[in-house]
């Protein structure tokens, strides 16, 4: 063979000759893992030819990419699917989504559990008839003769020019270049029996699909997401590489419902969510509020401990506040409504002074700067280290609101650190350091960092401070040594941001911390403060919440923790149970020596017996529970049970005393 019938590749980072015409499904012929290639960083179905000197890649179905391509491949099949059941129902868009995928229909009627479970039978016989997954280039023309049926099909070839920005999962189906439809082609007639727009890519063909797929549940969407628009009806599924994949993950879904804080939280005591009181408003109970004071209160500690100071500010406000901040301008759709208020007027109704815009407060910065702006600064102040449990409130849409995670009403434990500019690198590793150690305090210790950047579309201030806020912080998150994961657009209106993301126990990933670089709100307040040398200087302002807010770490924790807290944050620490009435008195002193110790305990003389109060202790999730009865009375002692079941006995009071306190006090599990 000539070398004119040769060319050159870069496979998986070695060169390689090969035949002018290979296809990724050649080249990678002998790995069977292999789904797509990456070719010169852009994943191409396996059946496109490869073009000389390429650098190419083979992504297994496990990587990343993989899934993403098996999932958005079995939305497919699940949409020709629901096109056979109801073949009225019109498609809207179809993308993968973290571990899973979804596709929207329009339909007459909402789907029901029955409907889930047939269609998954159907998607079974398609996936065992190994269709092909086939890519079409075609003109704007063709495809709307094409998907001439499909009323939203057309309105997304009308996007296809800014899909990125349109709405969630637009840019799945057209955009960045050719337009592209996918049959699904029967391998013995070789016709197209499916289609529908879309970027790809996809599997080679649905076998590889296999039985490792599921249909989870189905709800109402509005069209790209806008409540204006029509109402569709969303199916979301799940596929996986193997079977046992599929049972793993679904096993990690069972163990996140039962981990639900909404649902742990009414078990256990903590907090409601009534009616009476509107959406997204909790109201912490009196076991959930000694959770909520212990978290608070060794927060509290740590800040006094690290240099921070302590403010507190009113919870409503005048607009003009943040027409100054600039959040009506940028934010004003997260906040309520305005009430008008301190209008005067005379006695033939007539308004003699109108009325005021208030504002119930959704952030604490602007009030922060008001107490930084109340009195001359000079540079030996700085850094100045505010912080306030601060009540801020945001209107959050109906739609969103989810237990404590997503809530209108919430504190936020919330500090502004004002700084000079050579200040700002040494204050920004020490508070990331200050925030990583302190959520570790909390039983959260795998994370990684995101740096959030500069919205063209809503940002104030001008390009150099955006540049140096953000190289500043990014050279901050780069030597803290954790990973970094970059979010383009993702940052406020006023200043670039890292965010710390934690993994809990069951490896999902929440949003905790966050540090905000800003030189615009000092300027925008006119902050000032007398530098060595006599002139005035803007601070730089740092922005820094820990919990978030402390409704929604509270969930998260609760959710770690399966509700199970550790010791020094249980509202119940230790339950004494005596094994019989006449030992009432015996445990009774016991739990007087813990509780003089500031130790939380109680003793269940319920009317229960004996092995019913083991359980009720259990169920409550209690740290350590002790146990007496006539041999441990002579002796002066106690069975020491711990939560996982495991029980020492005859251990002295005493003892059993320091074991508790100490597990307290070092936040022990």
């Amino acid at each position: 063979m000539s070398d004119a019938q040769q060319i050159t590749l870069i496979v998986d980072g070695e060169e390689t000759k090969v035949t002018e015409g290979t296809t990724g499904a050649e080249l990678f012929f002998e790995r069977r893992d292999v789904v797509v290639a990456r070719v010169n960083g852009q994943l191409k179905d396996l059946d496109q030819v490869l073009p000389a000197d390429a650098d190419v890649e083979g992504v297994t179905i496990e990587s990343p990419d993989g899934l993403n391509v098996l999932r958005h491949s079995t939305a497919h099949v699940m949409a020709q699917a629901v096109q056979q059941l109801r073949p009225d129902a019109k498609l809207g868009i179809g993308p993968y989504i973290t571990d899973g995928f979804y596709f929207d229909f329009d339909v007459a009627e909402p789907f029901t559990p029955e409907d889930l479970r047939q269609l998954e039978k159907m998607m079974q016989k398609i996936i065992n008839q190994n269709q092909k997954f086939v890519r079409r280039v075609v003109t704007e023309e063709e495809a709307r003769e094409a998907m001439a049926g499909e009323p939203y099909k057309l309105e997304l070839l009308g996007k296809k020019n800014d899909a990125t920005d349109a709405a969630e999962g637009v840019n799945v189906e057209v955009g960045a270049g050719d337009i592209t439809i996918y049959d699904n082609v029967d391998r013995k007639s070789g016709e197209s029996v499916w289609c529908d727009l879309c970027r790809g890519p996809h599997l080679p063909n649905t076998k590889i699909i296999s039985n490792a797929f599921a249909l989870t549940r189905s709800s109402a969407a509005y069209w790209l997401g806008n409540q204006n628009n029509q109402q569709l009806q969303r199916i979301y599924g799940t596929a996986w590489p193997t079977k046992e994949a599929l049972k793993a993950y679904q096993e990690r879904i069972a163990e996140a419902e039962r981990r639900d804080h909404r649902k742990l939280g009414v078990e256990l005591d903590l907090f409601s969510f009534p009616d009476e009181l509107g959406s997204g408003l909790p109201v912490f109970h009196p076991k959930g509020g000694i959770i909520r004071k212990a978290m608070e209160d060794y927060s509290r500690q740590r800040h006094v401990d690290a240099g921070y100071e302590f403010v507190y500010t009113p919870h409503i406000t005048k607009g003009h506040l943040y027409e100054v901040s600039g959040h009506l301008d940028w934010y004003k759709d997260g906040m309520f409504p305005a009430m008008q208020v301190d209008a005067e007027f005379n006695e033939d109704g007539t308004v003699r002074k109108p009325a005021q815009d208030y504002y119930l407060k959704p952030m604490n910065c602007p009030m922060h700067n008001l107490i930084f702006r109340s009195r001359g600064r000079s540079y030996r102040e700085l850094p100045l280290r505010l912080f306030e449990f601060g009540s801020v409130y945001r209107y959050e849409k109906s739609g969103v609101v989810h237990g404590l995670t997503r809530v209108r009403g919430m504190t936020q434990d919330d500090a502004h650190i004002y700084c000079t500019r050579e200040q700002m690198k040494d204050e920004l590793t020490t508070t990331l350091n200050f925030v990583l150690g302190l959520l570790k305090d909390y039983g959260l210790d795998d994370f990684y960092l995101e740096l959030s950047t500069k919205n063209e579309e809503k940002f104030v201030g001008d390009d150099a401070a955006w540049e140096e806020a953000t190289r500043t912080l990014s050279e901050v998150a780069a030597a803290s040594g954790l990973e970094l994961v970059p979010d383009p657009g993702g940052a406020a209106f006023y200043g670039p941001k890292i965010s710390v993301q934690a993994k809990d126990a069951l490896g999902r990933t929440w949003q905790m911390s966050t540090i905000q670089l800003d030189f615009n709100l000092p300027e925008r307040f006119e902050l000032e403060y007398q530098a060595a040398d006599g002139t005035r200087q803007r601070p730089v302002m740092i922005h820094r919440a820990l919990f978030g807010s402390v409704e929604r770490f509270m969930g998260v924790l609760t959710e770690h923790y399966a509700g199970a807290f550790p010791a020094w944050l249980a509202p119940v620490q230790v339950v004494g149970i005596p094994v019989a009435e006449a030992f009432n008195d015996y445990m009774f002193d016991v739990v007087g020596q813990l509780k003089a110790a500031g130790i939380r305990a109680e003793v269940d003389i319920s009317s229960d017996r004996f092995p019913k109060k083991i359980r009720t202790a259990s169920k409550d999730k209690i740290p350590f529970v002790l146990i007496a009865g006539g041999e441990d009375a002579e002796a002066g002692a106690v069975s020491f049970r711990f939560r996982d079941g495991s029980q020492d006995n005859g251990v002295p009071v005493a003892e059993a005393v320091r074991r508790i306190v100490d597990a307290v006090k070092n936040r022990e599990s």
